[in-house]
């Protein structure tokens, strides 16, 4: 038996809906009233609601109350719709006893990606950062099966094509995002890596720039709006999960080092030029202050998993925990919370810091501690990798002080193998894919 759908709105809002779930083979039926919601939601061949405030009247509409209150007490998955979302809102959603919020109009690709997982029970999984860490985190997640992978991405990068790009058009920062829509491509190979190249020649008009960085900016000019831009992308590449832009605020990222220095800009603070490699940093905020992109803020809060890097501590990572709203979600959220450490220090950045002092940054700019686990690597590095790092001034993040730990923070550690074997260090994808899977209980 194919289980229905309940389409809890009126019929202004069902034909679209209705023929969206058509595409994708799952039956829908339609209520509206409180007697024929609750009738509807306690069939046996119901397998989850869809809830559109819009066709209400307002906060006050009894009608209104009287759904979610039967929708809370049915023991059903619903996901909640409206075209004014607000964090507020989405609180409220969540309080009532929904499993997701999706803003209105839809992104059918995406409204698809959600009422699939509310359909089929799926568990959610975000992360957060930037750079090649995140890339590699996606590409071993979204192997996982029966999830719902989404990808919240910094938006302070100024540097290389990317930067190049933001000072001629204005636009928000695309490297990032690229990275992760190609991540989480389901294209060919070749298409992925064209997506990827990098411009040798072409003067000062293509030299240095990425294919994929420009084919974002043209979507950004095209549909008004980094986040449309980042949406239409991922139709295109028929990305398998969704990515969000941290925020849709143009910002600069700065920095206050320990002797007071301040540098502006993410490339200026990731190269550690002017300053002693080793200084560390005190403070980082955003210039202008970061407004939260509310998608989010929606999918921190409707997540059962939050994996916040690697990647480069305060550059990477932090920066979007620097960004309105986003510690507040990651506080309030019951998903479990995992931080993946680095497996090397960076001057400029993390000169000299261990597996504590990573975790403790991350606790300060959470505003609490919110973690549940901490992953740390125990991959023995090769000699010569060890030897290249070093001549660029990077060390293996060290386990000294591991206990310290305890002080910071109440999570379990899990020192694992889930770092590369070669020359080239970082995160393996498929080990951290396998420990994700253990601690979501997912069987292969």
């Amino acid at each position: 038996m194919q289980k229905k759908i309940i389409l809890i709105c009126n019929s202004k809002c069902c034909a679209e809906i209705k023929g969206t779930l058509t595409q994708i083979r799952i039956p829908s039926a339609i209520a509206f009233t409180p007697g024929e919601v609750k009738k509807a939601i306690s069939r046996e061949d119901v397998a989850c609601a869809l809830f559109d405030n819009d066709s209400f009247s307002g906060d006050g509409d009894p009608r209104r109350s009287e759904v979610l209150d039967i929708l809370r007490n049915s023991g059903k998955d619903f996901v909640f719709s409206s075209s004014a979302p607000s964090s507020g809102l989405i609180e409220e959603a969540k309080m009532t006893g929904a499993s997701d919020f999706i803003a209105k109009p839809f992104n059918i690709r995406e409204f698809i990606l959600r009422i699939n997982a509310c359909y089929y029970q799926k568990k959610r999984i975000v992360c957060i950062g930037g750079g090649t860490g995140l890339f590699g985190t996606l590409m071993g997640l979204k192997k996982l099966p029966n999830v719902l992978l989404s990808s919240i991405v910094a938006m302070t990068d100024d540097g290389g094509s990317t930067g190049k790009l933001r000072e001629s058009f204005g636009v928000l920062p695309a490297g990032d995002v690229r990275q992760n829509l190609v991540a989480l491509a389901n294209v060919p190979m070749l298409m992925s890596e064209v997506l990827q190249h990098r411009f040798k020649a072409g003067g000062e008009a293509f030299k240095g720039h990425n294919l994929g960085n420009l084919f974002l900016t043209a979507l950004y000019e095209i549909k008004g709006s980094m986040k449309e831009g980042v949406r239409c992308f991922g139709d295109i590449l028929n990305i398998q999960g969704i990515v969000v832009p941290v925020t849709d605020t143009y910002v600069h990222l700065n920095a206050r080092f320990e002797d007071g220095m301040v540098i502006s800009g993410e490339s200026k603070i990731d190269k550690a030029e002017g300053r002693h490699p080793d200084l560390r940093i005190k403070d980082l905020w955003h210039e202008p202050k970061a407004e939260c992109n509310i998608d989010a803020y929606s999918n921190i809060l409707n997540t059962d998993l939050v994996v916040i890097g690697p990647g480069d501590l305060f550059t990477s990572v932090i920066t979007n925990l620097i960004v309105e709203f986003i510690p507040e979600a990651i506080a309030r959220t019951k998903a479990k919370k995992v931080y993946i450490c680095n497996l090397m220090t960076k001057p400029g950045e993390t000169a000299h810091y261990g597996v504590f002092e990573h975790v403790r940054e991350i606790v300060k700019y959470l505003g609490g501690d919110h973690l549940d686990y901490v992953i740390v690597s125990k991959t023995k590095l090769s000699a010569r990798a060890c030897r290249i790092y070093k001549a660029r001034g990077q060390l293996p993040v060290s386990l000294r002080e591991i206990k310290k730990i305890e002080s910071v923070t109440k999570a379990k550690i899990i020192i694992a193998d889930v770092g590369h074997e070669t020359d080239l260090v970082r995160h393996d994808s498929e080990k951290i894919k396998e420990v994700v899977r253990k601690i979501l209980k997912i069987r292969e």
